[in-house]
C-alpha cells in the first residue's frame, strides 16, 4: 500500500455506509453540520441531484444538488461523499430520467424544471 492510499483510508467517512442508493434526477434531503461560532447545528438542503462524480468508495467522489430558493433563483451545492459535515442523506423521491447529468435544469424555470416521479422503484 502506497502513502496516498494510506492517507485516503484515514479520511474515509463512516457515514457513507448509511447513505441510500440514489442517482442523478432523484430528490434528496441532505443534513449538513453548520458551525456558527462555538455552536453547531444541522441544516437541511433539499433539492434535485443533477450530477454524481465517482462513487462512495472513492475519496474524491461527490454529488451536486440544486434547489430553487425562496427568491426564485437556483442554488447549487457540491457535497463530497466523505465529508465529515454531511451527517445523513434521505431519499425524498425517485426521478424518472434517462441521462446522468442534468445541467440543462439551470436554464429552465417553473414546470419545465420538474422531473417526473418514478413510481416503479421503491
Amino acid at each position: 500500500m502506497n502513502l496516498v492510499d494510506l492517507v485516503n483510508k484515514n479520511y474515509l467517512s463512516a457515514n457513507v455506509e448509511k447513505f441510500p442508493d440514489f442517482k442523478a434526477g432523484d430528490n434528496v434531503s441532505v443534513s449538513v453540520r453548520i458551525k456558527e461560532g462555538n455552536k453547531s447545528r444541522l441544516q437541511k438542503f433539499e433539492g434535485t441531484v443533477i450530477a454524481i462524480k465517482g462513487n462512495t468508495k472513492s475519496i474524491d467522489g461527490h454529488f451536486r444538488v440544486r434547489k430553487i430558493a425562496a427568491g426564485g433563483f437556483g442554488v447549487e451545492r457540491i457535497f463530497p461523499f466523505h465529508s465529515p459535515r454531511v451527517e445523513e442523506i434521505k431519499l425524498v423521491k425517485r426521478g424518472k430520467v434517462r441521462r446522468a447529468k442534468h445541467f440543462y435544469l439551470r436554464d429552465r424555470t417553473g414546470k419545465a424544471a420538474r422531473i417526473e416521479t418514478d413510481y416503479s422503484k421503491k
